[in-house]
């Protein structure tokens, strides 16, 4: 017989799951919504119809900003306040409003790390950048920075599955600013100690699972003395604005937005918060990550045909999970080919969005946050076995 029909057989052979997962989002942004959320139950309470800045507008958006403060353990200095266009918003605005008194050192080792790049050099026009690089589920080499320098990165590369580790290489004596991109890593990775960060921004639709559009902007002390001692030359859009006479404006970070937010957002973050809190705060956050992550190293370890993007263990992002496949030769599978598995367990309903990023390796990029539960990704491992096997008795 040819290989084909053996091939064919052995598909044949392999039952497709009794089980499936309780819930098939496994996508890594906006991603799946906390156990047990439903509509009437998680945001019936929100403010509809009401003014933002109605005494309820503001004393939702004020606990917004404090279980957030609360929940992560931040200084008692450090500001939260909430600022538009999600996590794109947040670092634009401080870029704009922050970015020009000293020399800037840019590391990226993923699409957003490089689109904040691309933005100074070519939006805001700095002329004193340095790029510190790696192509995707790489690290670059961080002890390069300079701490005279302002650094801004991504603390986990969205888009290539590899984090920081650990911030050792942020001197505590710098003199320049460390602006954090950290949407998909906060609530799901060690981020301490935060004194070695001025500037974290994040968005509400990663590790908790709320909705898109609103950002969260993080500032330490010496954030706060940037602004109020450095005004840019460049024009500054309303929205980027977080100074009025040489001053912070204080209620963006006390319940005051710049801008109209959707108080349902703003409910079902709070939502978000209560659950964070109700299974343990952080500590169970981070744990549940680092659980749903060992599923997939596990799968990973004995199928021979995924493999992690980033190589390193340690770099290794358990949040957005990024892999490459192989074929039963060891090649690297097609592009076509990874399309068609995808495809075949979204159209089995048990597995969406987690193909690779647009401008990444072919691959998939599987989401392991805390609100994506274990055993849902135990069940999704039987999938990913047998979709494969389908996919290659079809070649």
């Amino acid at each position: 017989r040819s290989a084909r029909s053996f091939r064919t057989l052995a598909a044949m052979s392999s039952s497709m799951p009794a089980e499936r997962p309780s819930c098939a989002n496994f996508g890594s942004g906006p991603c799946a919504k906390r156990p047990g959320w439903s509509l009437e139950g998680s945001v019936g309470d929100a403010a509809l119809g009401r003014s933002h800045r109605s005494s309820i507008g503001k004393a939702k958006l004020l606990a917004c900003c404090e279980e957030t403060k609360a929940i992560l353990g931040l200084p008692d200095d450090y500001l939260v306040g909430i600022v538009p266009a999600s996590d794109t918003g947040a670092v634009e605005m401080v870029m704009w409003s922050m970015l020009g008194p000293r020399p800037v050192d840019i590391c990226f080792w993923e699409t957003f790390g490089k689109t904040w790049y691309d933005d100074a050099v070519n939006q805001l026009g700095l002329s004193d950048v340095r790029e510190i690089s790696a192509p995707f589920g790489s690290l670059p080499d961080l002890s390069q920075t300079d701490a005279s320098h302002d650094i801004v990165f991504t603390f986990n590369g969205t888009t290539g599955g590899a984090k920081v580790p650990s911030l050792d290489w942020i001197s505590d004596e710098r003199e320049g600013l460390t602006i954090c991109d950290a949407t998909s890593a906060i609530f799901g990775m060690d981020m301490t100690p935060w004194h070695k960060l001025d500037v974290v921004t994040y968005s509400w639709q990663k590790v908790l699972g709320g909705e898109g559009a609103h950002g969260v902007l993080i500032l330490g002390p010496r954030a706060v003395q940037r602004l109020e001692s450095f005004q840019p030359k460049r024009a500054l859009p309303k929205i980027f604005r977080m100074t009025k006479g040489g001053k912070l404006i204080k209620g963006i970070f006390q319940g005051e937005t710049i801008n109209t937010p959707s108080m349902m957002c703003v409910e079902d973050y709070l939502d978000a918060l209560r659950w964070a809190k109700s299974i343990g705060g952080l500590p169970a956050l981070l744990a549940k990550s680092a659980a749903n992550f060992k599923v997939l190293a596990d799968f990973e370890a004995k199928t021979g045909w995924l493999e992690f993007l980033c190589a390193v263990p340690e770099h290794r992002s358990n949040t957005s999970v990024c892999f490459k496949m192989k074929a039963p030769s060891g090649e690297p599978m097609g592009s076509d080919a990874v399309a068609k598995f995808r495809k075949l367990l979204e159209q089995k309903g048990v597995c969406f969005d987690i193909g690779a990023y647009r401008d990444a390796p072919a691959g998939l990029r599987i989401w392991c946050g805390a609100t994506v539960e274990q055993d849902d990704l135990r069940v999704l491992t039987l999938w990913l076995k047998w979709a494969y096997q389908q996919v290659q008795a079809a070649q």
